[in-house]
C-alpha cells in the first residue's frame, strides 16, 4: 500500500514552472498559475509572505486586464529573494495621476529593514562574484526573455502609478530591456589586458573585478528604465545590489525582481528598500556599499554625489536638463514640426530628455503657427484609453508647480500661444492633467528658461544665425541632449563639433544613445566620473586588478637591489 501510494504522490505533476525554494516556494510559480501581485501587494494583516493565503491571489485573467487593487493594498521589501512585508510606521500612498485613487501605500523602512538588506547583498557577494560569467549572463537571457513577455503587464501598472499613456511605458519598458540585451554580452565587455614580456620573462595581465555591493536610487518618470539601467549592468558584472525605487512608482521596481527570481538569480544579489530622504542617507552611508547611481532632480543629485563621496563611494549622478533643439530653415519642415510636438509633449514633458526648448534660426520661426497647432490636436487622456496622446503628471503639486511657471512666463513677457492649463478630462476630472503649451517670445533671463518645468510646456527662441543659436545654448548649464534639424551636412558637422551638450541629435530629437553607447549628459545634468551603461557602465561597476609575474628557468638571483625596478630595462 504505501509502496502504491508514494509512487501515486511522485507521479503527481507539479504547477507548471514551479520550483523548490522553501517555505516561501509559492511564491515564485509561473505566471500562469501565480500572478505577480499576488506576491507583491498584499494586506498588512499577514505578517510575512508565506502567510498569504491562496484565496487572496489574483486571477492571471484579472492581472492581465489590469492593475486594480484595492485600497490600503502595501507594497513589500524585497530580500533574499522573498517579498517581506514592513513593520515601519511610516507609509507613503501611491497615487493614480488620472484619478487620485489611492493604488497602493509604501513602507518608509525602518533602519533595520534596510541594514537586512545590505546584509543579505554583503553575505551573497563572494558566492556569486566567482559564479561564473556564463552563468551570470545565462541569467540575463533568462530575465530579457520574462521582461518581453511580460511587457505589456508591466506597462499597464506604469500607467496605473505614474500616468503615462500605455505606448509610452512600453517604450519605458523596452528601453530598459536593450540594457538587458547589453548586458548579455557582458563576458567580452568584462575581458583585461595582457602583454608577454614586458621584462624578461616577466608578463603583465589585469582583470576586471566587481566592486562588492552597489545601490541605485531610482525617479518616478521611468519606473521600469532606470532601474533596468543599472541593476542587469551591475550584478552581470559580478557585484551585489541594493534598490531604491521612487516611493511614488514602487511597482515596476517589484515586477523585476519577482521577473528576475523566475529567471534563476540567486538569494541576495538583488534586493529592493523602500523609502525617501532617510533611506537615500542609508544608502549614501552604509559602509558596504561600494557605489551609488542615481537619476533624477538638481538638489537630490547633487546631495547624494556629495555625501556619498565623503564616504569613499562612486558616485554617477544623472540631474535636471534643459534640451535645445535648434531648427535651421532649410529643415525639412513637416519632418521636423512633427518631432518637435512628440518630443517637447511626450510623457508629458516628464522626460530629462524632453525638448524643452525650441531655438529657431532665421525664418524657422514662422514655422511657430503650425506647430501650435498641431500641438492642439493633441488628446489628452488617461493612459489605458483609446487615442490617448498625453497622460497626467505624476502629482497635484507637480501640476501646480507647472501652471505658476507658465504663469510666470506670462508676468515677464513672454506670450503664451497654446496654453495647456484648466483643462478637463470627460471621466478623469480628478486627474493631474496640464495640455501642451506653448511660450513664444522667450527671453534666456526668463524663468520659463532657467528653470526645468518638467510637464508639457515647450518654450520658443529666436536666432538670426547658427552661430547665435550655438552661443546661446552653451551660455545655459545644463548639457545633457541638443538636437539640429537641417538638411546641411556643414551646419550639421559645425553644431556637432561646437554646441558643449553630452548627447547630440541630427534629425534625431531625443539622442539618447542605444547601450552599446554610454549615456553621456555633461556639465550641470551630471555629477561623477562615469557615465551609465554600455562601456562606461561597465567601469563604473569594476575595478580593475593589475598582476606582474616573473616565472624564470635560472635558479641564481641576481642578488639584493635597493634601486628602483627597471623591468623595461632588462633584456
Amino acid at each position: 500500500f504505501f509502496f502504491f501510494f508514494f509512487f501515486y504522490l511522485k507521479k503527481q505533476k507539479r504547477p507548471q514552472g514551479h520550483r523548490k525554494r522553501g517555505p516561501n516556494s509559492d511564491l515564485f510559480f509561473s505566471f500562469k498559475r501565480a500572478p505577480m501581485f499576488s506576491v507583491l501587494l498584499k494586506s498588512r494583516n499577514f505578517s510575512n509572505s508565506s502567510a498569504l493565503p491562496k484565496r487572496n491571489l489574483v486571477s492571471s485573467r484579472k492581472f492581465h486586464g489590469g492593475y486594480v487593487p484595492a485600497g490600503g493594498k502595501t507594497v513589500s521589501l524585497f530580500v533574499n529573494n522573498k517579498f517581506v512585508e514592513s513593520s515601519s510606521t511610516k507609509w507613503i500612498d501611491v497615487h493614480n495621476p488620472a484619478t487620485q485613487e489611492v493604488v497602493s501605500r509604501v513602507p518608509e523602512c525602518t533602519n533595520a529593514e534596510m541594514k537586512s538588506a545590505v546584509e543579505a547583498a554583503s553575505k551573497a557577494f563572494p558566492g556569486w562574484r566567482d559564479t561564473p560569467i556564463s552563468a551570470r549572463v545565462r541569467i540575463m537571457f533568462n530575465l530579457q526573455q520574462l521582461v518581453s513577455k511580460h511587457t505589456e503587464d508591466i506597462a499597464k501598472l506604469i500607467v496605473k502609478e505614474q500616468g503615462k499613456t500605455f505606448q509610452d511605458a512600453k517604450g519605458d519598458v523596452f528601453r530598459g530591456l536593450e540594457v538587458v540585451e547589453h548586458a548579455c554580452s557582458m563576458a567580452s565587455l568584462l575581458m583585461g589586458e595582457t602583454m608577454e614580456n614586458v621584462s624578461k620573462d616577466v608578463d603583465t595581465y589585469s582583470y576586471r573585478q566587481p566592486l562588492g555591493v552597489c545601490a541605485g536610487i531610482t525617479p518616478f518618470n521611468f519606473p521600469a528604465m532606470i532601474p533596468l539601467w543599472m541593476f542587469p549592468m551591475a550584478i552581470t558584472t559580478g557585484n551585489t545590489y541594493v534598490l531604491k525605487p521612487s516611493e511614488r512608482v514602487p511597482g515596476a521596481s517589484m515586477l523585476l525582481a519577482n521577473l528576475a527570481v523566475e529567471a534563476g538569480l540567486p538569494p541576495g544579489v538583488l534586493n529592493i528598500i523602500h523609502g525617501s530622504k532617510d533611506a537615500v542617507n542609508f544608502i549614501c552611508d552604509a559602509p558596504e556599499i561600494r557605489a551609488i547611481s542615481f537619476v533624477g532632480g538638481d538638489a537630490a543629485g547633487r546631495h547624494i554625489h556629495e555625501r556619498g563621496t565623503k564616504n569613499g563611494k562612486r558616485v554617477q549622478s544623472n540631474m535636471a536638463a534643459k534640451n535645445h533643439a535648434t531648427i535651421m530653415p532649410d529643415a525639412d519642415k513637416e519632418k521636423t514640426i512633427d518631432a518637435l510636438v512628440g518630443a517637447a509633449f511626450g510623457a508629458s514633458g516628464q522626460r530629462c530628455m524632453a525638448l524643452s526648448a525650441a531655438v529657431f534660426v532665421g525664418e524657422s520661426q514662422n514655422w511657430i503657427p503650425e506647430i501650435v497647432e498641431k500641438a492642439r490636436k493633441l488628446k489628452l487622456n488617461e493612459g489605458l484609453q483609446q487615442g490617448a496622446d498625453v497622460g497626467p503628471l505624476i502629482s497635484p503639486a507637480s501640476k501646480a508647480r507647472v501652471e505658476k511657471l507658465i504663469q510666470t512666463g506670462i508676468d515677464e513677457g513672454a506670450t503664451v500661444a497654446l496654453d495647456g492649463r484648466n483643462v478637463s478630462v470627460a471621466n478623469f476630472e480628478k486627474g493631474n492633467f496640464v495640455g501642451p503649451t506653448v511660450i513664444t517670445d522667450v527671453k534666456p533671463n526668463m524663468t520659463v528658461y532657467t528653470e526645468e518645468i518638467f510637464g508639457p510646456v515647450l518654450i520658443c527662441l529666436k536666432a538670426d544665425t547658427l552661430d547665435e543659436a550655438i552661443q546661446l545654448i552653451n551660455q545655459n548649464p545644463y548639457g545633457n541632449g541638443t538636437a539640429i534639424f537641417t538638411n546641411s551636412g556643414a551646419f550639421a558637422r559645425k553644431y556637432q563639433h561646437e554646441i558643449d551638450v553630452g548627447q547630440v541629435g541630427v534629425n534625431v530629437p531625443i539622442p539618447v544613445p542605444l547601450p552599446f553607447f554610454s549615456f553621456t549628459g555633461s556639465r550641470k545634468s551630471f555629477l561623477g566620473s562615469t557615465h551609465f551603461y554600455g562601456k562606461m557602465g561597465v567601469d563604473f561597476f569594476t575595478q580593475t586588478k593589475t598582476i606582474t609575474s616573473n616565472w624564470r628557468l635560472d635558479t641564481k638571483s641576481a642578488g639584493v637591489s635597493t634601486a628602483m625596478p627597471l623591468l623595461g630595462q632588462k633584456h
